[in-house]
């Protein structure tokens, strides 16, 4: 049996629920910026009722934290890559891929304190609820990031159209927003427009420079570890990076 090694089992059903899990609540964030943003204010589309507009996003808001926990739940529970529970709430604590899991510590921690805040929102008063609440839309990029950097899948093509599907929509809830608000505030809608302008650009220069060029999953901070051989005895692939192994 020269030159053969045994197989490495492929990631278990727990690692697939995390990437689905991962995905889905990042295009349900996506959603809920988007309309957040698109129909904040006073502004109310004409064809839905105000309350409607809200239960809409209430529910959207409700089901990305569900998927964003089975993301977390899955993640850490998965031995494919050992993360601990800690990782979930203190950002930049791994020791695998420090800096793109804190990434999406942090988008975590955001969205958690705008859900406790909700909660809260009779006690703590409007104001104070509505200050944390602007901490929703910085999770996003924040999350997005993160999928970017830590993701297997980054370099396929449907999960780059989705990235860019993700831009595009909250870019355009953003340019339309600035377009219905009128004259007035103009260092928040200059913020916010270069905001909107610059995100697409950074993100894009990112993945040109890191997740898709060869030996990323090294340079992110190291490789997944090898699962467990079944005992079938096959070659050996060059290498996890080379198989695009990541998580």
């Amino acid at each position: 049996m020269t030159g053969l090694v045994p197989l490495a089992a492929g990631p278990s059903p727990l690692w697939y629920a995390t990437r689905a899990g991962g995905t889905v609540a990042l295009v349900l964030l996506t959603a809920t910026v988007a309309l957040g943003i698109a129909v904040g204010g006073r502004y109310t589309p004409r064809r839905f009722a105000r309350f409607e507009v809200s239960a809409l996003h209430r529910n959207l808001s409700v089901l990305t934290l569900a998927f964003l926990a089975l993301h977390i739940v899955t993640a850490v529970l998965d031995t494919f890559v050992h993360l601990g529970w800690l990782v979930t709430v203190v950002p930049f604590t791994a020791s695998y891929r420090p800096l793109w899991l804190g990434l999406g510590t942090v988008a975590f921690d955001l969205l958690l304190a705008v859900a406790v805040t909700s909660a809260a929102r009779l006690r703590i008063g409007q104001r104070r609820w509505k200050s944390v609440h602007w901490l929703a839309y910085a999770a996003w990029p924040v999350a997005l990031f993160h999928a970017a950097g830590t993701g297997t899948d980054t370099r396929l093509t449907l999960q780059l159209a989705l990235y860019t599907g993700c831009i595009a929509l909250v870019v355009a809830a953003v340019w339309w927003r600035l377009y219905r608000a009128g004259p007035g505030r103009f260092a928040v809608r200059l913020w916010a427009g270069v905001t909107a302008a610059v995100v697409p650009v950074v993100l894009a220069a990112f993945l040109n420079s890191g997740p898709l060029q060869p030996g990323w999953a090294h340079r992110a901070g190291g490789a997944a570890p090898t699962p467990p051989a079944t005992g079938t005895v096959h070659p050996a692939p060059a290498s996890a990076d080379d198989e695009g192994e990541s998580e």
